[in-house]
């Protein structure tokens, strides 16, 4: 478990409350890592979402874990993605103003937290959007194409007994995105969290090192 450093950020719902997991090593940049669905339960001490931030910190990213509207004490009320997306995004903002000497930005989920940052990353396009167990494909309200495919990266779990592995298979097969799947793993990764921070700390960096050559051409055309 992460150590409870909390700090309470301003939204357009109020007040959310966030684990703050400073980086570690030379500071890079920031990430927001947002929590599954809260309606069965998902909240920022998620065994996931921490293995993530766990993994990007050692990285050298600041870390931020918000409890989106309505979960634990922020403000608020659940809203089905919608207002999470504006909570998101208001996170990602105070992050980044918060170290404005660590550029590179990762935005990541599980499961309805990755569902939220595919909308959110139409806002605030990251160097970086990491899904895990996303639950894209899984909703009434379909999870948009990502900005960029070159900059996202997919974990799942083939056992994924919540979102089925057909559904992030499909949604990616229409964008021509690869998933990496982790065999015998739930939905939760019970037992395989520590490949999960493996595969992060594999194929995490390969993306960022892409995204920054990528940023460092469009700066010289």
């Amino acid at each position: 478990m992460i150590n409870q450093n909390i700090v309470n950020i301003q939204a357009p719902v109020g007040i959310l409350e966030a684990i703050y997991l400073p980086a570690q090593g030379n500071e890079r940049g920031v990430a927001v890592i947002n929590h599954p669905n809260p309606t069965q339960g998902g909240t920022f001490t998620n065994k996931v979402i921490q293995t993530a931030a766990k993994a990007l910190a050692q990285m050298g990213f600041h870390c931020y874990l918000p409890n989106l509207r309505g979960t634990g004490n922020s403000a608020g009320t659940h809203d089905y993605g919608r207002g999470e997306t504006e909570d998101c995004v208001a996170v990602i903002d105070f992050a980044r103003g918060n170290h404005l000497n660590a550029p590179e930005f990762v935005l990541s989920g599980f499961s309805f937290g990755g569902y939220v940052a595919t909308f959110a990353a139409h806002q605030r396009e990251p160097d970086l959007l990491l899904l895990i167990g996303a639950a894209v494909g899984h909703y009434t309200e379909p999870a948009p194409h990502v900005p960029d495919i070159n900059k996202t990266l997919i974990i799942h779990g083939a056992d994924d007994e919540v979102v089925e592995l057909a559904k992030p298979l499909k949604w990616a097969g229409e964008q021509n995105l690869a998933v990496i799947v982790l065999p015998e793993s739930s939905h939760f990764f019970h037992g395989k969290l520590i490949q999960l921070r493996d595969a992060v700390l594999r194929f995490a960096p390969t993306v960022l090192n892409q995204s920054f050559e990528s940023n460092n051409d469009s700066r010289l055309k």
